[in-house]
């Protein structure tokens, strides 16, 4: 059977006119599909050249493959289950800077190049103080752009028109601030010229962005099907979901740039991405972490199975629209299409996503994702949010570590798990101990950074929900919530 290449396949070519760190799924299913169906749709005319950040990657598939790769989309598209696929060909040619650095710099020379992605992963972004401009290459991608910047400082005296739009989709917040803050950092320690320090700060663009797409990557369960389907050998297929979200901070300069808008896509150009920020922490994140404890002690396995479930279901539902969107300040329109395409994405039945594995360090995403909404409900609204309170008794119980004698995997730092074994030890199924056992999470500031026994009428929701679970069980009490 043929391999995916430009010999065996027709494909388009373009000129390079986008240098991207990381060669890995998220981006080739996220960023490099955007810049596919912009050149489709519009003049954009980009292609990438990709630069492996780290010694060990997939450079030498890509080149195999001249570039090429089949990109799967599945989920929910339009109210309908949908997967669909194309080749993505944006991606022109791929570099080692570990085996080419020199052609790695060379591209700096490249009059057409205005744009810099990356995905480093969230340790990408950040310093190596061995980092020294004569190495080949610096170890860190800062350092590897630091080299690349002065190599274009260099070839162009400074031209004030050469600088770049950067992009950064590493999963940190602020990460084109922390990006150009590391980037400066060396520049200072490497005593280079005040000038190439000036150029960097007023001549490229350091966005801030925020990223949202589903990635699960290679299908390797299901390969010898999809390459059935295919007709030819593909190393790199990749899978992602339908929805896809990206939002970035910068001035206009960059949206009239990057005509994204133009093809359609999910992407919002802001001077403050923050509030987005808030919106997916709150909505998509805090359902997440808010489903985990009562779906799984109810007896449900997947996050799609929980949506399916006319109880679990609905507790979602009213968690999310009646008291986690009353927390945000955005149009009520926008708050509703963002939660409704959340709620298809939980529903997609191409990714079988595993309540036990989104449990990882759950007490800590309460607090980051769960209980800034319970806060800022009770400040606006002057009420206990019921379903979210709920959750946190849910998830108290989840931590004794059992569900109708079966023990949970729980999956926390030590700390955390010794406390909850600890003290679930000490209960004798009274209401007394109960109480206590509650008294005791909530007034623990290391979980939550506050005493929440002060908060007037949470201890007592909480306990009172804590008893309706072991009394009635999960259904019994989720329907007793909602009654």
């Amino acid at each position: 059977m043929k391999t995916l290449n430009r010999s065996t396949v027709t494909a388009n070519s373009y000129p390079e006119r986008i240098i991207q760190f990381g060669e890995g799924n998220f981006l080739r299913a996220f960023a490099d599909w955007m810049i596919h169906e912009m050149n489709k749709n519009t003049s954009f005319n980009a292609g990438v050249v990709v630069i492996q950040p780290i010694e060990q990657g997939l450079v030498q598939t890509l080149n195999d493959q001249d570039g090429l790769y089949t990109l799967y989309l599945n989920g929910i598209k339009n109210g309908l289950a949908v997967s669909e696929h194309q080749i993505i060909d944006c991606v022109q040619r791929a570099i080692n800077p570990y085996k080419e650095y020199s052609a790695f710099l060379a591209i700096a020379e490249n009059p057409d190049l205005r744009f810099v992605i990356s995905n480093t992963t969230e340790a990408g972004i950040a310093y190596h103080k061995a980092d020294k401009l004569g190495d080949s290459p610096q170890k860190s991608y800062p350092g590897k752009m630091v080299a690349f910047l002065y190599h274009r400082f260099q070839s162009f005296k400074g031209a004030p028109d050469k600088g770049f739009i950067i992009l950064p989709c590493e999963l940190i917040d602020r990460n084109g601030d922390n990006l150009k803050r590391i980037i400066l950092q060396y520049a200072a320690e490497w005593n280079l010229p005040t000038e190439f320090v000036n150029w960097i700060d007023k001549h490229n663009i350091f966005c801030n962005t925020l990223v949202d797409r589903i990635v699960p990557g290679y299908p390797n369960n299901k390969i010898d099907r999809i390459t059935e389907e295919l007709g030819y050998k593909d190393n790199l297929v990749v899978e992602g979901e339908q929805f896809h979200l990206w939002v970035i901070e910068g001035p206009k300069e960059v949206k009239e740039g990057f005509p994204a808008k133009q093809s359609g896509l999910n992407v919002v150009f802001t001077n403050n991405m923050e509030p987005f920020r808030t919106r997916k922490v709150r909505i998509l994140n805090g359902a997440h972490t808010s489903l985990v404890p009562v779906g799984y002690l109810y007896g449900i396995e997947k996050v799609r199975e929980s949506l399916e479930d006319p109880v679990v279901g609905a507790f979602i539902k009213n968690a999310i629209f009646n008291e986690i969107c009353p927390t945000l300040d955005f149009p009520e329109k926008e708050l509703i299409q963002f939660s409704n395409d959340v709620l298809d994405r939980f529903k997609n039945p191409y990714l079988e996503h595993a309540l036990l594995s989104i449990s990882l360090n759950s007490i800590s995403k309460y607090k980051t994702r769960v209980l800034p909404s319970v806060l800022e409900f009770i400040k606006r609204k002057n009420k206990l949010p019921k379903h979210l309170l709920f959750s946190l008794a849910a998830l108290i119980v989840f931590y004794r570590g059992d569900r109708n004698g079966e023990p949970i995997k729980l999956a926390d730092n030590p700390e955390v798990l010794d406390f909850f074994e600890s003290n679930w030890s000490k209960v004798t199924g009274s209401k007394e101990s109960i109480a206590q056992m509650v008294n005791l999470v909530l007034s623990n500031t290391n979980f939550w950074g506050q005493d929440l026994t002060k908060i007037k009428g949470v201890q007592n929701e909480v306990i009172s929900s804590l008893l309706s679970i072991l009394d009635k069980g999960m259904h019994g009490a989720i329907t007793s919530l909602t009654d």
